[in-house]
């Protein structure tokens, strides 16, 4: 880290797309011009060098999808990127909510013969809430695409998002021949640039009627390069960064993460245009990154990252202050104060000691259960940060243990993977078995995964007569007599979260109906944020 802490050197961003768009190739190849690695994690490798750096699970090995958020800080040309990879599968949704409200900035990956895909959707609009500034990697040009103009069209329309180009593809599949910069005024070329290290040769033009250019792309790539450069300057904006900063207009860059085309030029453009790190709200007032005090909050808690050791880390977004190793932060939600003495900064597993930070920065925080996703850490002040959710599951499964002298053990086990967002976890307020809650199917296959290899356990996963859960809570004078009331009458539908707060178990959506309107005086929530 670099001497001043100076917070306007950082720029923390995620990276969001559809499965199989290529957001796990192109965070290989960020780090890689990053220097925070020296061979990417190519699909044609063998072994060790095949698993991504990103993903460490057994399970995302093994399927070659990311299933949780990882962490990793690199530096390029005197900026600190921290970059947080995020689960592209719409099971793991929650994981990626959460992470976002962690961030400044996104990246978002589109496949170039795909276009807009509907998990690609769902992400920007979780950006778009929080006006999250959006820069547009058209990915994999190398192969037969749609049309580039179609694609910006479909980002017009299907997200709003207006649009404008700062490289511009030539070609294709096999006659892809790389982008012409349109904010610099030169070519760059495609062919070799992977053998040298994502280095691409420049051809610097007088502009795009350069006779140079006919020379290296041919007449009939020359022409058309001409009319649709003359097209992007009458159809799309000129860049702007202040719509650009409020979320309404997205920089597009075309390239290649396989091939490491066009990724250096995303990185310069992160790094020239995206946004420092930004003022965030807690509940009673906006905290700013230059002010003195320390603060941030808690979006990931992640165990056993290092199962040899059993480890636990909460993952904490620094939001203002410099963060000094030692210091003692208050925990505004168990209002106890932590010693904070092994901070560590993170590249996927790789892990170094944190002796500073500043905000933007993400600092791992070990911990045995004193910390929660949700959680506000201050130097004093009693605050807390918002916006950091929990979401009703829509499939509930009761589990059932292979071994039941282990029923400790197992209670142990949900209860710390119910901490990092993994799953919700239900206590039946009649019968013992415990209930998980998870958003898709896929989340089913990580518990049952991460039970037995993390945690020793063989467990199955049987059908409820619940199809979704509700949190339920009463306000106003009467407020413990109604919900003492409406838990008593109905012991048989209700269970406990991890914190003991009572959940509506629905067994159909006429069930859920009945009881919201049998009980008015009774809230039953969808969402529960984190921390309160």
């Amino acid at each position: 880290m670099d001497d001043e802490n100076n917070y306007q050197t950082r720029r923390t961003f995620a990276i969001i797309s559809h499965p199989d768009a290529g957001k796990t190739t192109l965070t290989e190849k960020l780090l890689l011009f990053g220097g925070a690695i020296h061979l990417a994690g190519d699909v044609k490798a063998k072994g060790n060098r095949r698993r991504a750096h990103s993903d460490w699970m057994k399970i995302e090995q093994a399927r070659g999808i990311s299933v949780t958020t990882s962490v990793m800080t690199f530096e390029y040309e005197n900026v600190t990127f921290n970059l947080l990879d995020t689960p592209g599968h719409e099971d793991f949704s929650d994981d990626t909510y959460r992470t976002l409200t962690a961030v400044d900035s996104a990246v978002m990956v589109i496949d170039a013969a795909k276009g807009i895909e509907a998990q690609t959707r769902k992400l920007f609009e979780v950006c778009r809430l929080r006006d999250v500034p959006i820069t547009t990697f058209v990915n994999k040009m190398d192969r037969e695409t749609r049309d580039p103009f179609e694609l910006l069209d479909e980002v017009n329309e299907v997200l709003a998002l207006d649009t404008t180009p700062m490289t511009w593809p030539v070609g294709m599949g096999k006659q892809f021949k790389g982008c012409y910069d349109l904010v610099r005024d030169q070519m760059i070329l495609f062919e070799g640039t992977s053998k040298r290290g994502g280095i691409p040769d420049i051809l610097p033009c007088q502009g795009v009627d350069d006779p140079k250019l006919g020379d290296a792309l041919g007449a009939e790539l020359h022409a058309k390069l001409k009319e649709d450069i003359e097209m992007v300057k009458g159809l799309c904006p000129p860049f702007d960064l202040e719509s650009y900063n409020e979320g309404h207009l997205s920089p597009v860059y075309f390239g290649s993460a396989l091939k490491d085309f066009g990724v250096k030029d995303l990185l310069d453009g992160l790094k020239e245009f995206a946004p420092v790190p930004r003022s965030q709200e807690t509940e009673s007032r906006e905290v700013k990154p230059d002010e003195d005090k320390v603060s941030g909050f808690v979006f990931k808690v992640q165990a056993n990252m290092d199962p040899k050791h059993r480890d636990r880390v909460a993952f904490m977004r620094i939001c203002s202050g410099t963060f000094k190793r030692g210091m003692k932060l208050l925990n505004t939600a168990s209002s106890k104060t932590l010693t904070i003495s092994n901070p560590i900064f993170f590249f996927s597993q790789g892990r170094e000691l944190a002796d500073d930070a500043v905000a933007g920065d993400i600092i791992g925080i070990p911990n045995h259960g004193t910390i929660r996703v949700g959680d506000t850490l201050s130097e004093g002040e009693s605050i807390m940060f918002t916006g950091i959710p929990d979401f009703a599951p829509e499939i509930l499964r009761r589990v059932r243990l292979g071994d039941p002298l282990k029923a400790k053990h197992l209670q142990r086990a949900l209860e710390s993977l119910a901490e990092e967002g993994v799953t919700q976890v239900f206590r039946p307020m009649l019968g013992s078995d415990w209930i998980v809650g998870v958003v898709g199917t896929l989340q089913l296959d990580v518990l049952k995964d991460r039970l037995k290899y993390e945690y020793n356990l063989e467990v199955d996963f049987e059908n409820t007569q619940y199809i979704t859960a509700r949190w339920v809570s009463a306000h106003g004078d009467k407020a413990n007599d109604n919900l003492k009331k409406f838990i008593d009458s109905n012991r048989a539908s209700l269970g406990e979260d991890r914190d003991k707060t009572p959940v509506y178990l629905a067994r159909n959506a006429w069930d859920l109906d009945r009881a919201q309107s049998d009980y008015k005086e009774i809230k039953f929530s969808e969402v529960r944020e984190r921390g309160r």
